[in-house]
């Protein structure tokens, strides 16, 4: 479709008088983001100018009487969204001179219209224009569009922000419709006391309540509502001591805040207080927080609660209602899908929206079909674009909310901030445009559908198994085009950088997968054929061949890119993808830089086995010993094989209903991967790949396996690995089949991991079909996790 272009390069901006008393920021804003994207400084004025110039005004719609005569003429009968928030954009051509109005509703909705025209203005280079038919009006679905943003050590990124760097966000934010923040008070990290210093933090710019308050300030500034994220966590809320100490913590940090709209405590995730003590407690709190912020109000979620305590919260909510708390928050680790909860929580009491959008697995939704080389290299906290998942999670929860405020640990879920804001104000908005506009208003005019489309094409890298994922390098081959094109400032504009990174990491990591599953393939050939010529001989081999991964590895100038980029980005942004380079928290906080080179195949196993192999007492043994690593995932005839947690490999895994109606894996196996955290652990402890994944269920979800077609006559065992952090807490499971034998009782899982084998009783296949369960003991500790297996085989026992 062709269009007229309007030049707007010499523009003047008429802000109304009633914007302009209050304080209100669309002027300002306007004017400094055109210009530190087109150089260009508009001119701003009280009155219309008497020349032909091109004008921006905006106001409210109370003011439009106040436009010159013939404009004013031509708005008469202009419909403005009548909605709180809401605004209308139009072009004038015609009057007293080429005009863009920016009508809001109110005062907020004339912000928002101006983050609208941001985002429709073709800016470059000493040049500004917009389509003459431009003529938009639009009013927010939901009145809470809002992001989390909290500076403390644990984030990938904020806890290097200062003041300038926050307001920049928060405009950001705004003009893609957000009109919330939620900060975070001092000693949220797990380590309750004393406000943490920049000594302790090297990072920290400033103390932590000194940024809390001046965040603050800043929201008010742009009138963002305020909401404080504020867990029970100093100890046990049934000593008198620990509850007044809290309160006391609050109290000073509601009297220091400028502004506080809504404050937020989750039951858990962190904290583990019965709700009967948790309640209590929280109307006490929400009487200091009116006293400082009267209109403020009090939210609270059942996250990381038991059934029995689940159960007594709701049931307080039924039987004796609050009349402190405003509403209630769904997040990670409610045990109950959301359409469940909104119909057991009363109806007084709004939903408002918590979702994880900043993590990949052992999260509230992860990315469905992921590769365990990506997990294990890039981690749960990367740089994850995933706008159609975060647009179907969105539409998923959206019949059951009132409001949404993103969880996020920093800004590599930049771009999924921007999809759950465009789509909170209207959730018609097709992806595409939201990404045209992401790319059009932050990387370049020219290059926002090829931006749009690259960050799409990440999100497919991670669709199914990487090795064969021919979109992986045509993805890399794209961004880099854009790469030969970018201008300096481009290359450095922290967005783009990301992206960037990305790109080159995926395909990275699919060549290095690629070349080391062909290298322990020719290893473990090697042994095989070699081994009856002399084990020892065969093993030296094969080391050889294992060792190439290191002494000739592939795509050196991809690694290299990947390193510039880690740099860049923590000096443009304070992104930290190092623990030792860049002061990250921990390997698993987004910390990717240290784990791009692990291993993706089992080269460190196979190193270790070799060792205990060569120190056996005859070649007999060994000959035995080399049988079973080549043997490995063979079930022999008969038998059948699962890699569980590899999206390739599991076809006996019992599926549930899936990602598109199941996206939080609360009724589904999700696979799931080893939280990497201690490196140490790994080379003293050489796990096989097979057990850094595996197929887990929550909350007490049975994590099931179907085989058919079993010999009615044979006898059958199981042989089976289980694997789960090891620093969770870890109950004790119990496999079973389906119609009732058991396989084992319950017991706890080996620490390293190895293989535990049980038999079948043979009525369980009596029928030529077999279904096992797997369960986790029910108790009040842990996250809900449990039932998890990494590998299974059932082997047919033979004569």
């Amino acid at each position: 479709m062709s269009f007229a272009l309007m030049d707007l390069a010499t523009a003047v901006v008429i802000v109304s008088a009633a914007l302009t008393q209050t304080g209100n920021m669309a002027g300002p804003m306007l004017v400094d983001e055109v210009h530190a994207r087109s150089g260009l400084r508009w001119e701003t004025a009280a009155d219309w100018p008497a020349s032909s110039r091109p004008v921006v005004w905006v106001g409210t719609e109370r003011e439009l009487s106040g436009l010159p005569e013939k404009l004013r003429a031509r708005t008469a009968d202009l419909p403005v969204s009548g909605r709180p928030e809401g605004y209308r954009v139009t072009v004038v051509r015609g009057a007293a001179a080429p005009s863009v109005l920016v009508i809001g509703h109110d005062a907020r909705g004339a912000l928002y219209g101006v983050g609208r025209l941001l985002r429709s203005l073709r800016v470059s280079p000493g040049k500004v224009w917009i389509a003459d038919k431009v003529d938009v009006t639009s009013s927010p679905r939901l009145l809470l569009r809002g992001h989390q943003l909290g500076y403390r050590n644990t984030p990938n990124s904020y806890d290097a922000w200062d003041f300038d760097r926050w307001e920049q966000y928060y405009r950001d934010l705004i003009v893609f419709g957000a009109n919330a923040v939620e900060l975070i008070p001092p000693g949220s990290d797990g380590k309750p006391g004393a406000i943490q210093s920049a000594e302790v933090h090297p990072l920290f710019p400033r103390p932590e309540m000194d940024m809390m308050i001046g965040m603050s300030a800043l929201a008010d500034k742009y009138d963002l509502d305020v909401w404080i994220w504020y867990p029970a966590i100093l100890g046990d809320y049934a000593d008198p001591a620990v509850r007044e100490n809290h309160l006391e913590k609050a109290e000073d940090i509601f009297r220091k805040l400028k502004r506080i709209d809504d404050v937020f405590v989750p039951g858990g995730d962190p904290g583990d207080t019965d709700p009967a003590i948790l309640m209590p407690l929280l109307d006490r709190k929400a009487a200091l927080l009116r006293k400082y912020h009267p209109r403020a109000r009090m939210w609270v979620s059942p996250q990381g609660f038991g059934r029995q305590w689940l159960d007594a919260f709701i049931a307080t909510l039924r039987e004796r209602p609050p009349e402190w708390l405003a509403g209630v928050v769904y997040g990670p680790g409610v045990r109950m899908p959301l359409k469940e909860f909104r119909r057991q929580i009363p109806a007084r009491y709004p939903i408002r929206s918590y979702p994880d959008i900043c993590h990949n697995f052992q999260c509230q939704y992860p990315v469905p079909a992921w590769d365990r080389a990506y997990a294990v290299t890039e981690g749960r906290e990367p740089i994850n674009p995933r706008p159609l998942d975060q647009a179907a999670i969105f539409q998923f929860e959206l019949p059951d909310i009132q409001g949404v405020l993103t969880y996020s640990e920093g800004c590599t879920d930049d771009v999924n901030k921007a999809i759950w804001s465009g789509l909170a104000w209207n959730p018609d908005t097709p992806v595409i445009d939201i990404l045209r506009d992401y790319g059009r208003y932050f990387i370049a005019d020219d290059l926002a559908d090829d931006f749009a489309q690259g960050i799409l094409a990440l999100e497919r890298n991670w669709r199914g198994p990487l090795s064969s994922n021919r979109g992986v390098e045509t993805t890399l081959a794209q961004f880099q085009a854009m790469e030969q094109r970018a201008s300096p400032a481009l290359l450095r504009n922290w967005r783009f950088e990301q992206a960037l990174y990305r790109a080159y990491y995926d395909a990275f990591v699919q060549r290095r997968l690629q070349y080391e599953t062909e290298l322990e393939a020719r290893a473990v050939g090697r042994l095989r054929e070699d081994s009856a010529k002399g084990v020892a001989g065969a093993i030296r081999e094969a080391t050889a061949i294992l060792g190439r991964a290191e002494t000739e590895p592939v795509a050196a100038a991809w690694r290299k890119r990947i390193f510039e980029l880690a740099d860049n980005l923590f000096h443009d942004i304070g992104l930290q993808l190092s623990v030792a380079k860049y002061h990250a928290k921990a390997v698993n906080r987004g910390a990717n830089l240290d784990m791009i080179d692990f291993p993706l195949n089992n080269r460190r196993w196979l190193l270790s086995r070799f060792d205990e192999i060569l120190r056996l007492p005859d070649e007999k043994a060994r000959l035995r010993a080399v049988d079973r690593i080549v043997g490995w995932t063979d079930p022999g005839p008969g038998g059948f094989y699962d890699d569980l947690g590899d999206v390739a490999n599991e076809p006996h895994l019992v599926r549930g209903p899936g990602f598109a109606f199941d996206p939080g894996v609360l009724r589904s196996p999700a696979d799931d991967f080893e939280l990497i955290k201690d490196l140490p652990f790994y080379r003293e402890h050489p796990y096989r790949t097979g057990w850094l994944s595996r197929a887990s269920t929550l909350h007490g979800t049975p994590l099931r396996l179907r085989y058919t077609d079993l010999s009615p006559f044979a006898r059958y065992r199981v042989r089976v690995v289980y694997a789960a952090d090891r620093d969770d807490f870890v109950p004790k499971i119990r496999l079973t089949t389906d119609d009732g034998f058991e396989i084992h009782p319950f017991l706890s899982r080996p620490i390293p991991a190895a293989p535990l084998e049980f038999p079948v009783p043979p009525a369980a296949t009596a029928d030529g079909e077999l279904g096992l369960e797997l369960n986790r003991e029910i108790t009040a500790q842990g996250n809900g996790r449990g039932a998890q297996i990494a590998e299974i085989w059932l082997l047919k026992e033979h004569e």
